[in-house]
């Protein structure tokens, strides 16, 4: 990226946006009514697959899951929004000896929702770490990575990684994760136990469509409003459960295709969820060739085109799991970024779009949050 892009936008609340390529971050801010990304990337040349932006407590910190292909990956934070870095002198996640497992990649940085100093990483082989002091180190979530099931998970196509978590605001205990191709797995003891919660998910890939577990889950986003709603786009199929996970009930009529990666949340309005669909697990372009983001407001009872300000040529750039998101601005700020490395920006719940940022790398994923 070359010189500074910098987009006029309508509201003046200070927003901070990262966005993790396969060649280095980029951090792009808005003050003042515009938007205006770094000159350079971070982690030049590593892949950024995860990225959190904590705001809990006085001090906005930023965690980063970079992939150098030739030192491995890592876990950096940032205390100054990303104007100097720190890789911490021991490795942040990695595999005890007796596992006899490595790291491949940080697929997901999550900070807890009830709990003020605690950030789950989620991994590739498929893992749940859990760190105290705000991702600076991490320790296996033993009962997951030793349960029963382990022994039949299989890789997705892009590797067998851990890549959502979810955490519930009224309680510590409850967390979710999903796995490609594992499914879902839920704890409400706080990792002491874990429960394959797949039921209603269908694996068309499978001689079982329906099996306990082993669905190609792509992502989980939890309701806002109502912690117990939860958004799952699958590997062919986007359903909604009501009952934090138990339950799942296909909610993809309306939408030109059921296949895609990301799922996102309002984070303020109920019922109110996004995903981005793809032609097909055989054909990963946008549906129809068409750059459209679709929004249900009725918790998935229909769906809605959102293309105000995005290409109406045909289109090319898949969304990818991590690549769609939402800050907590209100109205709400809604973002995208796609592998023809473009980023995609709405100031008004995705009513209306504009482009942030063309010709970066591979877009893997984006994260955004209000700093003031």
């Amino acid at each position: 990226m070359s010189g500074r892009i910098v987009a006029e936008v309508i509201g003046m609340t200070e927003v901070l946006l990262a966005v993790g390529t396969r060649k280095g971050l980029f951090i792009g801010r808005r003050r003042g009514g515009s938007w205006e990304f770094d000159d350079s990337p971070y982690f030049n040349a590593q892949a950024v697959y995860s990225v959190a932006v904590d705001t809990r407590g006085g001090t906005t910190r930023l965690l980063a899951g970079g992939d150098s292909s030739h030192w491995g990956p890592s876990v950096f934070h940032s205390d100054d929004l990303g104007r100097t870095w720190t890789e911490p002198a021991q490795p942040a996640v990695k595999f005890p000896k007796d596992t006899g497992a490595s790291l491949e990649r940080v697929w997901q940085l999550h900070p807890a929702a009830a709990e003020p100093d605690v950030v789950y990483a989620g991994t590739e082989p498929a893992a749940l770490y859990r760190s105290e002091d705000r991702g600076e180190s991490f320790e296996l979530v033993r009962p997951l990575w030793e349960h029963p099931t382990r022994s039949k998970w299989v890789p997705g196509g892009g590797g067998e990684g851990l890549h959502t978590v979810v955490t519930d605001r009224r309680d510590p205990g409850a967390v979710t994760v999903a796995v490609s191709t594992a499914g879902v797995f839920r704890t409400s003891d706080g990792g002491a136990s874990w429960t394959p919660s797949n039921s209603g998910v269908s694996a068309v890939f499978l001689p079982d469509p329906n099996p306990e577990f082993g669905q190609c889950v792509h992502k989980v986003a939890q309701d806002s409003v109502n912690p117990d709603r939860l958004y799952l786009q699958n590997h062919w199929g986007v359903y909604r459960s009501d009952d934090k996970g138990t339950h799942w009930t296909d909610i993809g009529e309306g939408l030109p295709s059921t296949f895609g990666f990301a799922a996102a949340a309002h984070p303020h309005r109920g019922d109110t969820a996004y995903v981005f669909p793809i032609t097909a697990d055989a054909d990963r372009v946008p549906a129809g060739h068409r750059c459209r983001v679709f929004r249900t407001t009725d918790a998935g009872e229909s769906w809605e085109p959102l293309t105000a300000g995005l290409p109406q040529e045909d289109h090319y750039g898949t969304v990818l799991r991590d690549a769609l998101c939402t800050d907590d601005a209100d109205p709400a700020g809604v973002y995208f970024g796609n592998r023809n490395g473009e980023v995609y920006a709405s100031a008004d719940d995705g009513d209306s779009w504009q482009q942030l940022a063309s010709h970066l790398p591979d877009v893997l994923c984006v994260r955004a949050a209000v700093i003031g």
